[in-house]
């Protein structure tokens, strides 16, 4: 049974291979994760079948199985975590920790659906689950790396999001006072002409709305072509916060087979002196 939990364990707390890729079991999971949602999303739409609907509905019942398993074996593998206390206290922590709690809530999200409809939003839940398991490993040290990295910029992302804001109410206050008395509907007060200057900077836009004086046309002019330099200007900042995060990632896997390295020739050195000693016991035998 110990050998059971201590696979169980290595498979879903631990997570990864020495390599740091997924374990097999991890992989099946986000797969089952996507089916279930996929199967969700599916159940409401009216037009299917009563045939789907009927098979649907046996496929949650399939997947909530699997994810009401899977919740009972990680509270049981929960007891070989590192740390302090007895193997019921383990396993309480692992139940009210965040990741113990989303797996409670994927397996009630799963049941309650079946006996009231209006629970079926519920099921988008398991996506949480993917983020979950995919936190270990390399996956956890990368989002790191790159969290690290945006938020060393974000002095700077602040700033480009306040002058974005700046100009974006400069051209609400703009057409306000040019349009606001021909518009009155778009343009009628600063927060709905903010609205407009909003979605034109973003570059959505839409078609119903738009200034019809020159003046106006002049100045919804510069907002769009400001808006462009807006948002290239953080997705820039973002574009050289991933590069540098890659940068330090590729480093520290660097570094990490360097100190690998290392260790094969200390287990190498450790072994010839065996070697050499079993040798100068087999000759002074002789």
């Amino acid at each position: 049974m110990a050998s059971l939990r201590s696979y169980l364990h290595r498979q879903l707390f631990v997570g990864t291979e020495p390599d740091g890729s997924l374990t097999l079991l991890n992989k099946l999971l986000i797969v089952t994760i996507i089916l279930a949602v996929a199967s969700g999303a599916m159940s409401t739409e009216a037009s299917l079948p009563p045939m789907w609907h009927n098979g649907l509905l046996v496929g949650e019942l399939v997947f909530g199985g699997i994810f009401l398993l899977e919740y009972i074996a990680r509270i049981y593998a929960a007891a070989e975590e590192p740390g302090e206390g007895s193997v019921w206290h383990k396993r309480w922590r692992f139940i009210r920790s965040p990741l113990g709690l989303i797996d409670l809530l994927v397996v009630v999200s799963t049941l309650l659906p079946l006996i009231t409809a209006d629970a079926a939003m519920l099921r988008t839940v398991r996506l949480f689950r993917v983020i979950a398991v995919m936190k270990f490993g390399r996956f956890s040290r990368a989002i790191t790396e790159v969290w690290n990295a945006i938020s060393e910029r974000s002095d700077d992302l602040i700033v480009t999001g306040a002058l974005a804001f700046i100009f974006a109410l400069f051209g609400a206050t703009a057409l306000y006072i040019i349009e606001g008395d021909i518009q009155p509907e778009a343009f009628g007060s600063i927060p709905r002409a903010l609205w407009w200057s909003i979605i034109t900077m973003t570059a959505v836009g839409y078609g119903d709305v738009y200034p019809v004086t020159g003046l106006g046309r002049i100045f919804a002019s510069i907002v769009a072509l400001s808006g462009v330099a807006f948002i290239a200007m953080p997705t820039g900042i973002i574009a050289a916060a991933f590069s540098n995060a890659m940068q330090r990632r590729r480093d520290q896997r660097i570094e990490e087979m360097r100190d690998h390295l290392k260790k094969i020739d200390r287990e190498d050195d450790r072994i010839r002196s065996k070697l050499k000693s079993l040798e100068r016991a087999r000759k002074n035998e002789q």
